[in-house]
């Protein structure tokens, strides 16, 4: 059974809802210190926005004949010429963060992480669905 492809607006619109999600979390978590729970609850909503975000450029290139892309810094960059998103280096950021917060390496990001999407890329993705949202209705 093959899938049917949603469209930007809806994917638009899953990305809106995950991203009310995770404000809601961040406004949780900003009377004080993040216990386990809160910074892993804050993390997963935060890194499912940023996927979502991702897959509306990529849908959304896809629809103007671009692409296809090699990864998330390719796509960041394309974004940010295309003027869908306007921090192009603060995107950028928020792609080495994810990839420093991996498990894998033994550096411990989370708290800097955890700071990051709470004070600076919160703003950035609401700023990209403002952004996009007027592309779409164009």
């Amino acid at each position: 059974m093959k899938t049917i492809p949603k469209s930007c607006a809806i994917l638009l619109e899953d990305f809106s809802s995950e991203l009310l999600d995770l404000t809601d979390y961040a406004q949780r978590a900003k009377n004080g210190k993040l216990t386990e729970s809160q910074s892993r609850d804050l993390l997963k909503h935060f890194e499912q926005t940023h996927e979502l975000a991702l897959n509306v450029i990529t849908h959304y290139f896809k629809q103007i004949g671009k692409g296809p892309f090699s990864g998330s810094r390719d796509l960041t960059v394309e974004a940010f010429h295309a003027e869908l998103i306007d921090d192009g280096k603060a995107w950028l950021d928020i792609v080495i963060d994810r990839i420093q917060y991996n498990p894998i390496y033994e550096i411990d990001t989370q708290e800097k992480f955890l700071e990051n999407i709470q004070k600076r890329y919160i703003r950035l993705l609401q700023r990209f669905e403002d952004t996009m949202g007027k592309k779409l209705n164009e």
